[in-house]
């Protein structure tokens, strides 16, 4: 099959390119390793975990991918959470989005190639449009608490309710499309039943099947789904597009946009088989974490029952605030029922040597208490997930070694095995819902937790610095592109989906319509 552009992904990168490619005339097929879901296919509760978690190889085609990132160097191994299916993370993801920390724009990866600040902010109003951004609205009892936090950390002035792509209407009742002047979807109101993040059967997320895919299906973009691309060959002024099954797209033009380790898998695989040969030394090279930490407090069983606790409440994120510049906390919620990543949850220690001694110690120093407090039993309604954030400058370097993605330290500081700030807030967050303090099994073993993997396609000056130019347009092979994650220069210190969304807006304004001259200088030869 033949097309004007091929879209590898369909999450907040290659959805914007779906559209904005459609509305300038380009005949569009995107590509996508998942599932289709419709509203009624998502899982009632992570237990049912063919429906929540991807793992084909089991036999799951869920919208949950959890992979570990390995490395021989401590501290540089990471367990990574991400999204599938068609609408990519935005099946999975908190419904927040929100603008990063200053330090984003000034990272020394771009800041001389543009004022990003001023490039992008268009952009952003473009992509909060598009995705319905609203402030939440309520203040639910786990804000009461992190707003406690706040103070006592003495940053309360800096707590806040967050800005999500959730329509906010009255909770269950149906209206026509209320975002495009009745050209959208009809919609249902928010029930505020916090089940955002085992994908939301009610209709009132603003995933992106609601909005930019909606409208480029409209248009006649192709989306073809469970294809999963296995590689990318030049072929004559194109080129081929081979998925599992022998499916085969042949098209001028390449976007990918599979997420910042789908991405980079495909560009190290076709680097090391000599089909892509020119790609910059720098592919693998910032490979950023957002320099995050899951962590939490959870009350013991029979004291959330006495005292009646149900957390679940809102949707999944609803505040957050800022122990300093650098740092964002934000109080997270599964539905009640989703129990599943309470498997994940430990003793809270913190980092350094002779961590994993502590950690021993405290089990076996109280452990009636924690392993009633790890108890998978109604725990979403009596825990608070806390996602810390930081712009801080650390990075990995991917590499590609037998066929698989391996990981080492790479620039700036050392990548985090915790963040002492975020234990801070754990440990008070626990004192004030009377519970117990939380970290996560992995960071035991010196493993960080993140939900939002970033970098390693990054935008730079010339070849090298970057694998992409400020167009997102691969260095060494004119025609294709890089739009997702992958191509974020550097840790944003917030949840990243309107900041992927934002530069894929930027990137396809200056494409030219489709047989128009292109605008964009000429790329640097590799």
């Amino acid at each position: 099959m033949r097309f004007d552009v091929v879209v590898i992904g369909s999450g907040f990168g290659g959805s914007v390119a779906a559209l904005r490619l459609a509305e300038k005339g380009y005949s569009v097929a995107v590509l996508e390793a998942g599932q289709r879901f419709e509203d009624k296919d998502f899982p009632k509760t992570s237990w049912r975990v063919r429906k929540f978690l991807w793992a084909p190889a089991l036999g799951c085609y869920g919208i949950q991918r959890i992979a570990l990132l390995r490395s021989s160097t401590k501290g540089a191994s990471v367990l990574v959470l991400s999204g599938a299916g068609v609408g990519g993370g935005s099946l999975v993801y908190a419904n927040t989005l929100y603008r990063p920390l200053p330090a984003f724009y000034d990272d020394p990866q771009w800041r001389d190639i543009a004022d990003w600040r001023a490039e992008l902010a268009p952009h952003y109003d473009t992509a909060e449009r598009m995705l319905g951004v609203v402030t939440y609205n309520r203040t639910t009892p786990m804000d009461e608490a992190m707003r406690k936090v706040a103070e006592r950390m003495g940053v309360g002035e800096s707590f806040h309710p967050t800005p999500v792509g959730v329509f906010l209407g009255t909770p269950g009742v149906r209206v026509e499309d209320p975002y495009f002047d009745g050209a959208g979807p009809a919609r249902s109101g928010c029930l505020h039943c916090g089940s955002c993040m085992t994908g939301c059967r009610h209709n009132a997320k603003n995933t992106l099947v609601k909005n930019y895919l909606y409208f480029a299906e409209k248009l006649g973009v192709q989306v073809f789904a469970r294809t999963e691309v296995t590689s990318v060959k030049p072929q004559g002024a194109g080129y081929r597009v081979t998925a599992k099954r022998g499916r085969v797209f042949e098209a001028d033009q390449v976007v990918f946009a599979a997420g910042a380790l789908g991405t980079q898998r495909l560009l190290h695989k076709m680097k090391a088989s000599g089909d892509l040969p020119r790609l910059s030394r720098r592919l693998g090279m910032l490979t950023r974490t957002n320099s995050e930490s899951l962590l939490g407090a959870t009350v013991l069983p029979r004291e959330a029952r006495r005292r009646k606790l149900d957390y679940t409440e809102g949707v999944a994120i609803t505040s957050s605030f800022h122990p300093d510049e650098r740092t964002h906390i934000e109080p997270v919620r599964y539905g009640k029922g989703s129990n599943s990543m309470g498997l994940l949850q430990s003793a809270l220690t913190d980092g350094g040597k002779g961590r994993f001694g502590r950690w021993l110690k405290a089990m076996f120093s109280w452990p009636f208490v924690y392993l009633r407090a790890i108890s998978v039993r109604r725990w979403s309604e009596r825990t608070i997930i806390a996602l810390v954030m930081q712009s801080h400058d650390t990075s990995l370097n991917v590499h590609y070694k037998r066929g698989r993605l391996r990981s080492a330290q790479g620039h700036g500081a050392p990548n985090p095995t915790w963040i002492p700030e975020g234990n801070t807030a754990a440990r008070l967050l626990a004192e004030e819902i009377g519970g117990v303090p939380g970290g996560s099994l992995p960071e035991m073993a010196d493993i960080p937790v993140t939900a939002h993997i970033l970098g390693g396609a990054v935008i730079g000056a010339d070849p090298e610095s970057g694998v992409v130019d400020q167009y997102h347009r691969v260095y060494g092979h004119p025609g294709l592109h890089v739009v997702d994650g992958a191509a974020v220069c550097a840790n944003l210190g917030v949840n990243p989906s309107l900041t992927i969304a934002a530069q894929a807006e930027r990137a396809f304004s200056h494409w030219p319509a489709k047989g128009q001259p292109d605008p964009r200088p000429s790329l640097p030869v590799s």
